[in-house]
């Protein structure tokens, strides 16, 4: 009987961790438009977040990391979050992330948000 309800609780847990991990969609599927970079910089900062972030946040969107398109911290602090990592996010060092690539990246965080 006891194991019957820790059963219960943990997929009680799950259930609970998995709803609250989801996050609203926003990509070219829905929207029926694809995302353009206006810029090079904006480019730029795809290439760089498709190779270090993408993984964690797929499309800015909730993954094996938290939604980071819908965040209202400013893009200072998330460059921070970049730089020295927070929590179980790393942080990326200069030499894997430039400082000039670190904010193209807050660049195209900012113009995905707007798309």
């Amino acid at each position: 009987m006891a194991k019957v309800s820790a059963i219960t609780g943990v997929c009680c847990i799950l259930v609970i961790l998995l709803s609250g991990a989801c996050a609203s969609r926003r990509s070219e599927i829905i929207k029926q438009k694809t995302f353009d970079p206006a810029s090079a910089r904006i480019a730029n900062g795809e290439k760089v977040f498709m190779e270090k972030c993408h993984k964690c946040h797929p499309a800015g969107e909730a993954g094996l990391g938290p939604a980071i398109s819908s965040n209202p911290a400013p893009q200072f602090v998330k460059r921070f979050q970049m730089r020295h990592g927070l929590g179980v996010m790393p942080g990326f060092k200069k030499e894997e992330i430039s400082r000039k690539d670190l904010r193209d990246i807050s660049k195209y965080l900012h113009a995905w948000k707007s798309y």
